[in-house]
């Protein structure tokens, strides 16, 4: 495994910043400097192996995330991006143009999804609203299904909006930062 030290550092000081401790609040809690939480966040040292669970705990994460960089590495099954759903559900438009709306494979495939997600799936290809909310659903069954999701991805390619919101909530549940 090849460390990042300033990526595990800039994760470090974004976690801790989230929960709204201070350096030297992090080194009381852990028995440590605040020397140390700097040299951490700066890339210049990582956390004692004998740390790491307890500085875990206390900024909402996993020891996978702390080591990844937040790039949630090891215990997810596959990195899932915004980007990439929505050129799932792209593909999913292009399949019924290609073949035509009427085709029976592209019906099995949207009546199956409708069925399994409660909805109507086909609006979504040409309402961007509607869009972004299929591809928050699609991100949130990934998650439910053990995927990992970044939330600074989210953030960055999803407008904002309430469904957006309660996704960045529900990567925070799943201890995903």
């Amino acid at each position: 495994m090849n460390l990042d030290l300033e990526q595990i550092g800039r994760f470090i000081q974004s976690c801790r910043k989230d929960v709204g401790m201070t350096q030297a609040e992090v080194g009381e809690r852990l028995g440590v400097t605040a020397q140390s939480v700097s040299n951490w966040e700066r890339g210049d040292t990582l956390p004692d192996v004998s740390v790491l669970p307890d500085l875990a705990c206390l900024l909402h994460c996993s020891v996978d995330a702390i080591l990844s960089g937040g790039r949630g590495s090891g215990g997810y099954r596959r990195n899932i991006t915004v980007t990439q759903i929505a050129e799932a559900l792209n593909s999913l438009d292009r399949f019924g143009e290609l073949l035509g709306r009427d085709h029976f494979a592209y019906g099995c495939v949207i009546d199956a999804l409708n069925k399994r997600m409660n909805t109507t799936i086909e609006q979504s290809f040409s309402d961007p609203k509607i869009f972004n909310v299929f591809t928050i659903e699609f991100l949130l069954g990934c998650v439910d299904n053990g995927d990992y999701v970044d939330p600074r991805d989210v953030e960055a390619h999803l407008p904002p909006s309430r469904a957006r919101e309660y996704l960045l909530e529900k990567l925070k549940e799943h201890g995903i930062r």
